[in-house]
């Protein structure tokens, strides 16, 4: 996203607020966090100096969404794997997998990369200007490597029998799917804009907010569609196991949900209608914390 907005599901929807002497400071899943102050008559030592600021940072987003997304990927599907093969977990518990998983992801890493793990995600906030498009093929293909280092993972531990597959595959037809996909994924990007992109939401909430999503979204939709809700979740374990029955509908389906969903988010009509009800909910909100300190 070309914006300089601060685009994270757990980097508690910051975004920048200082605009000073020529630096620009932005956070999270946004632009790279550091200070650029750069005038007309710098050196090159200089230059050298800013590129090497603005990759280092960069450089740690990538390797923290390589990791987030890895151990997503490992737990949600590893839970799936241990059931198939020994059923043991159950599908409730699979749920709760996935919902803390992402979670404790959320926390973990939210504050450097913004825990996309998400092509979907990344790609929505990028549509939006809240995510520059330089960064989003190096975003997906970071949580790409991710997942499929999970998956590969995955199958030397449990081997790599056709019954044991934790990916994603529609249950009925591919249409079913399709539409609970996008239906599921626009509930969650719903979730994620409001607790990233709305400073009146109480970021440190957001990895429980995200995580409670997913578990909801999975309890629901896993018998039908498998609720992926992220192509890297879908793609990693079929690369793996060279599987790729309906695949489409977990490319498709996830980017459109998610991109509606933040257009709907940041519509003029939606923006206005919140701002008339914004007074009220802070103070609501202001109340309450009065109220707890008394």
């Amino acid at each position: 996203m070309g914006g300089k907005g601060e685009n994270s599901v757990g980097g508690n929807g910051m975004q920048e607020r200082n605009m000073e002497e020529g630096a620009v400071r932005s956070e999270g899943a946004g632009d790279v966090g550091v200070t650029a102050n750069h005038g007309y008559g710098s050196s090159p030592e200089d230059d050298r100096a800013s590129i090497l600021a603005l990759s280092v940072p960069f450089l740690q987003k990538i390797i923290a969404e390589v990791f987030g997304t890895y151990f997503l990927i490992f737990a949600g599907c590893g839970s799936v794997t241990v059931n198939l093969s020994k059923g043991t977990i159950t599908f409730p518990g699979i749920c709760v997998v996935w919902g803390l998983a992402v979670m404790v992801m959320v926390y973990a890493v939210g504050h450097i990369s913004g825990a996309h793990f998400n092509p979907a995600v990344t790609i929505a906030f990028a549509t939006s200007g809240r995510f520059p498009w330089k960064q989003v093929p190096v975003y997906v293909s970071a949580q790409l490597v991710g997942s499929t280092l999970a998956s590969g993972t995955l199958r030397l531990l449990f081997g790599g029998k056709h019954e044991h597959f934790p990916g994603t595959i529609p249950a009925g037809s591919d249409m079913q799917s399709f539409v609970l996909e996008f239906i599921i994924t626009f509930y969650l990007m719903f979730v994620i804009s409001g607790v990233a992109t709305d400073n009146r939401a109480i970021g440190e909430l957001a990895g429980l907010a995200v995580g409670a999503t997913v578990l909801l979204n999975v309890l629901f939709a896993g018998p039908i569609s498998g609720a992926s809700m992220n192509p890297a979740r879908s793609l990693g374990p079929a690369f793996v196991s060279n599987r790729y029955e309906g695949i489409w509908v977990y490319i498709v389906a996830p980017i459109i949900g998610h991109r509606r969903s933040m257009g709907l988010q940041h519509h003029p009509f939606h923006q206005q209608a919140f701002a008339l009800k914004s007074q009220k909910s802070g103070s609501f909100l202001r109340s309450l914390g009065r109220n707890g300190s008394n």
